[in-house]
């Protein structure tokens, strides 16, 4: 990933689906964004008011995905593995076309969102690109799940957990260096289920458009996919790639270390407002060289900016 300066997409590339959740059909065309304008999703099915901002304070809910507003209630959904490809490439600016609330679910994984990202190309500006760094470890615990950020030299690191009362998912952990590892099994690791889930899914209307070819099934110690998976952490991995998608909603990529057991959106966003209600938790930095510096000890590289 380039750490120089901020870029956008090189050419409008178009994505056609349907959403997981509400089961209808969507387009989303992800085109060029000036600099400095961030992520910016647009609702082309509704004439006005129709922008909605990816920010942690704009999300009005996290069930099973992560849903963003305006203050005129125009909401926008499921944008976690769009969010999550956006942030792992290193993509400061895009406007988001949908004709639909929710962002397309394609395969379950953001494969197809960064296949059409790196064929559409960059476009870098001369503008310096901006990070976060996480200043003091900030912690929040709901029950038996935990979530943490600590700072950090120059990495951005998540390490997560999850456990599951199923003989085949079990416990399973990893941990990443965003800006360092590959992370094509991150992108390629589908959300997934538990068999007997499903009629909650339904109770909750949720999951109309779910199928095989979008979501791992598990049912006991069994995948109801035909092709298994496809590696050996996909269901961490996925969890993962959620995480990546809801901590761009700060804006920024961040430089810490994240480290959660069995979280989610909800969690990660509880996160993100505890980390924010204090300004001395974190420093809002440019870098001004070719290179991230090995030390944010050269500050003749670095200049925090908030």
């Amino acid at each position: 990933m380039s750490l120089l300066t901020q870029k956008t997409i090189n050419k409008k590339f178009s994505v056609s689906g349907i959403g997981v959740h509400t089961g209808l059909k969507v387009n989303m065309n992800v085109l060029p964004a000036p600099v400095n304008s961030g992520v910016i999703f647009k609702r082309i099915d509704i004439k006005n008011n129709n922008t909605v901002i990816p920010n942690y304070r704009n999300v009005v809910d996290a069930t099973l995905c992560t849903t963003i507003s305006n203050e005129y209630n125009v909401k926008v959904s499921t944008i976690e593995h769009l969010m999550g490809a956006l942030y792992g490439l290193g993509v400061d600016n895009v406007i988001v076309e949908l004709d639909s609330q929710e962002v397309p679910i394609v395969d379950g994984s953001a494969k197809k969102f960064v296949e059409l990202i790196l064929d559409s190309g960059f476009k870098n500006y001369e503008e310096p690109i901006k990070l976060i760094k996480v200043n003091s470890k900030i912690e929040f615990t709901e029950g038996y799940k935990t979530i943490s950020i600590d700072k950090s030299n120059v990495s951005s690191e998540i390490d997560f957990e999850i456990k599951y009362n199923n003989p085949l998912v079990k416990t399973q952990r990893n941990k990443v260096s965003l800006f360092e590892d590959d992370l094509k099994d991150i992108y390629n690791s589908r959300t997934f289920c538990l068999y007997e889930d499903i009629k909650k899914l339904e109770a909750l209307g949720l999951g109309k458009g779910g199928s095989l070819d979008n979501a791992i099934v598990v049912k006991n110690n069994s995948i109801l996919n035909k092709e298994g998976l496809r590696n050996k952490l996909e269901f961490v991995n996925h969890k993962i790639l959620d995480c990546m998608g809801d901590l761009y909603l700060s804006g920024y990529r961040i430089i810490g270390s994240l480290k959660c057991s069995q979280g989610g959106h909800s969690l990660t966003n509880k996160l993100l407002k505890k980390l924010f209600s204090d300004k001395s938790n974190y420093s809002l930095i440019e870098i001004k060289g070719k290179n991230l510096p090995h030390s944010f000890a050269d500050r003749n590289q670095l200049r925090s900016i908030a």
